[in-house]
């Protein structure tokens, strides 16, 4: 990519889990964007507001610790709120306690008003993919 596309990046919540989010992080600059990673433990609001002052076209939230659907909860709503109609929300890891099929879990997300959802088993060329895909780049 010539113009690096700003995407805000974190783990939601309580969860302190660290591996994954660097994984993902390096996975992203070398598919050539430009990662705004805020870590662990970060709420939504810390997210809605790095991706305002970075003016991100992504927010991609991820959760190992099973407690996304309550850390998730009304998202998008926040970001509709502060003028991020347009942002591309994405939401993966491990999302629930216990074990939920999951189509169960994608449904369950993709009501909350995420636009794609990925398992902890998902491939991160596959979110890489669709990254480029929903924000139209080549």
């Amino acid at each position: 990519m010539n113009n690096q596309v700003n995407i805000v990046l974190g783990v939601i919540g309580s969860d302190c889990h660290a591996v994954g989010n660097r994984i993902l992080d390096a996975t992203l600059r070398q598919a050539g964007f430009n990662v705004v990673n805020l870590g662990v433990m970060v709420g939504q609001e810390e997210f809605i507001s790095a991706a305002i002052e970075t003016d991100a076209k992504a927010i991609l939230v991820s959760s190992l610790y099973g407690h996304a659907e309550l850390d998730c909860e009304g998202f998008r709503d926040k970001c509709l709120e502060k003028g991020l109609d347009r942002i591309v929300l994405y939401v993966g890891g491990n999302l629930s306690v216990g074990k939920a099929p999951c189509e169960e879990i994608i449904h369950k997300f993709k009501g909350m008003g995420f636009d794609r959802v990925f398992t902890a088993e998902s491939p991160l060329d596959e979110a890489v993919g669709f990254l480029k895909k929903d924000l139209k780049i080549a």
